[in-house]
């Protein structure tokens, strides 16, 4: 059976591998989580360098992404005792394989950004205004 099938039987049967999907595309589909998957991509990174990286994320917001990325099994941590001990982020390989459609949703992202914005603007003017 093949993997499209597979989830519509889950989605028929109201099977945990449907909720297993949501849960984990809610967990990685979010702005942080992508972009800081993104940025361990070009290498291992000391905690400031990654939230330099990632941009316009508190302290707070970053420490709890690592945290579930970690916990998750796509990103390790690891510490060198040293005063003060430095901290290092990288991808494992289960990251790794995650960058990869998270590279090719980016690029689908750039090739259809006009069409997405002018299908936005057609529906702005239809419809009196934006639909959020």
């Amino acid at each position: 059976m093949n993997k499209q099938r597979a989830i519509e039987k889950g989605r028929e049967k109201n099977d945990p591998v449907c909720s297993t999907i949501s849960e984990l595309f809610a967990r990685i589909g979010d702005k942080w989580t992508i972009q800081t998957i993104r940025a361990l991509g070009e290498g291992p990174m000391r905690f400031n360098a990654l939230r330099r990286t990632v941009g316009d994320i508190s302290q707070k917001m970053m420490a709890a992404t690592l945290r579930r990325l970690e916990r998750d099994g796509f990103v390790t941590r690891t510490v060198t005792p040293s005063t003060p001990p430095q901290v290092e982020y990288a991808l494992t390989e289960l990251g790794r394989d995650l960058l990869r459609p998270v590279c090719a949703l980016a690029g689908w992202t750039i090739e259809n950004a006009g069409r997405i914005d002018a299908a936005r603007q057609h529906y702005d003017r239809q419809n009196g205004g934006s639909a959020q």
